[in-house]
């Protein structure tokens, strides 16, 4: 079985997600000898490009250059994943008015949101793509990961919490430092809305006040209609 080429691209961005990466020390040199790297700027001055079994891309769109390399990517690329909450929702770019996600230019196969993304979930998604199979979703919020290690609420506590509607899969990280999620990885996949909005109401929150602070990361795209990844 040949090893699948990926590609690791840039665009608009802090580089934080490429960096995650770089910083996966432990198991940096087991990747790179399971995948064939055709190209990653950050990391090497080789890069022979060519055709893609896997692109990975951060950043957010927001000028000429940018979408003239991502249109290149996708059409050199079988899959494309939009890696990072900028990719993903256009981040904090998009509050500029010109950053938009890339999936508005081209399509995107599968998403990973974070500011910046989980180095388990990044390795997680590399084992699948190594064997051919598409990562799975994670579909429950953040909330749920704070029921899990029991964590006080923190909306009981008088936080506008952005837990109930963002993506899970950072093991509730702020909240577990007493720090209220501000929806950095975008709206969450759970489909049961309804009873994020009655959680939310129990509190004294309307579900807009969430929806403000999402539009931090995620712009206009954390509304109902707005939240599903790919």
């Amino acid at each position: 079985m040949s090893k699948p080429r990926i590609g690791i691209y840039g665009l608009t961005s802090c580089a934080g997600d490429q960096l995650v990466l770089l910083n996966c020390e432990d198991e940096l040199l087991d990747v790179l000898s399971a995948v064939d790297l055709r190209s990653f700027v950050m990391a090497t001055s080789q890069n022979p490009e060519g055709e893609l079994d896997v692109a990975f891309v951060e950043g957010a769109v927001t000028q000429d250059s940018d979408l003239e390399l991502l249109r290149d990517v996708r059409t050199r690329s079988k899959l494309l994943i939009a890696i990072g909450t900028c990719a993903v929702w256009g981040g904090i770019p998009y509050l500029s008015g010109r950053g938009v996600p890339i999936s508005q230019h081209v399509k995107v196969d599968y998403s990973l949101p974070g500011c910046p993304i989980e180095k388990k979930q990044l390795l997680s998604a590399l084992s699948s793509l190594i064997h051919g199979d598409l990562p799975l979703k994670l579909p429950y919020p953040v909330c749920l990961e704070c029921t899990i290690r029991e964590n006080s609420c923190l909306l009981q506590a008088g936080e506008i919490c952005c837990g109930p509607l963002t993506a899970g899969g950072c093991g509730a990280r702020c909240p577990s430092h007493n720090r209220p999620c501000l929806g950095c990885r975008g709206p969450s996949l759970d489909p049961n809305y309804q009873a994020a909005t009655k959680i939310l109401a129990k509190h004294g929150y309307d579900v807009e006040d969430v929806h403000r602070k999402l539009a931090l990361f995620s712009g206009t795209n954390s509304s109902k209609e707005g939240r599903q990844v790919g």
